[in-house]
């Protein structure tokens, strides 16, 4: 892993993107980003980043479909992935399908936008600790 860790953003929401990136990179990590699933696929390849964070629906490609074409290629599988959503349902029965549905195709984990920023920069930090 980079010091400091490279995170891609990767959300069709402009507003997301500019909080989210100034808080991440606020804390220290070095954050690039995309505009939807088929950039964000681009992108994450080139770049190799430590985490990729993406949102679950997207225009152009959206971040189920971008995950897939990511991980389809063995050099990318190091690549971990958190999934956002705002789908975030508050019942924990509910939150447990989304994490298993998550584990299952390959990703890390998936956070609400909806928590706040220390939430997600928690989430962040402690995947990347655990992964790391």
């Amino acid at each position: 892993m980079r010091n400091p860790p490279l995170l891609l953003i990767v959300d069709d929401d402009p507003n997301f993107l500019e909080i989210f990136s100034a808080k991440l990179a606020s804390v220290g990590f070095h954050v690039e980003t995309a505009v939807n699933g088929k950039e964000g696929m681009e992108k994450a390849v080139q770049l190799q980043p430590d985490l990729v964070l993406m949102d679950v629906q997207m225009p152009v490609m959206n971040g189920i479909d971008a995950f897939i074409k990511i991980k389809d290629d063995p050099a990318n599988g190091h690549i971990k992935v958190i999934f956002l959503t705002v789908l975030g349902d508050p019942r924990q029965e509910v939150q447990e399908i989304n994490r298993r549905l998550s584990k299952e195709i390959g990703a890390v984990g998936y956070v609400r936008k909806t928590d706040s920023l220390d939430e997600l920069v928690e989430s962040v930090r402690s995947i990347l600790a655990f992964a790391g």
